[in-house]
């Protein structure tokens, strides 16, 4: 199998020894200082421009997160973590809505454009690809009723790489 297979059955580490349950544990100041982890988490087709040791996913990653629903079920927690740090949830009839923390994690996240709205791009296109296309369009769904809203500054760049990416582009 590859490494990112093995990463997300957590019998392998990512390119800094920690595994997936470690990563995932990580409090919201954590994920917000380190840069090198969501690769491991939502791994893609092309290389990451800001880590040179991120795998890349092959068709047979692809087809094996596809076929293996233990694989999709730790992509979910990745995904449930990373609302989390945007200040949201995932409700369970799958909407996506504001956490009750959403307050606190909006200035940092959701006031200006910063590097985390390029991790929602890597998100979304990460989980149409391995096979949670529902989990990506009810977070894009989320994200265009905020847009049409003007609530936050999203540029129509920004939202035009999110909605390419939950269309698979």
């Amino acid at each position: 199998m590859t490494i990112i297979i093995d990463f997300y059955r957590e019998t392998a580490s990512d390119s800094e020894g920690r595994f997936l349950s470690e990563i995932l544990a990580w409090n919201d100041d954590q994920m917000e200082e380190a840069h090198d982890f969501i690769q491991w988490l939502f791994p893609l087709l092309e290389a990451s421009r800001f880590n040179p040791d991120a795998p890349l996913l092959t068709a047979v990653d692809i087809a094996t997160f596809r076929a293996e629903s233990p694989l999709r079920d730790n992509l979910r927690r990745s995904f449930q973590r990373m609302l989390a740090f945007f200040g949201l949830v995932q409700r369970s009839d799958g909407h996506v809505v504001e956490g009750s923390h959403f307050g606190l994690r909006s200035p940092e996240i959701w006031s200006y454009p910063n590097h985390n709205w390029l991790r929602i791009t890597r998100i979304l296109k990460c989980l149409t690809l391995l096979g949670l296309e529902s989990e990506a369009r009810r977070f894009f769904a989320w994200l265009d009723a905020e847009n049409l809203r003007r609530r936050f500054p999203i540029t129509g760049e920004t939202f035009a790489y999110w909605a390419n990416a939950v269309n698979g582009e």
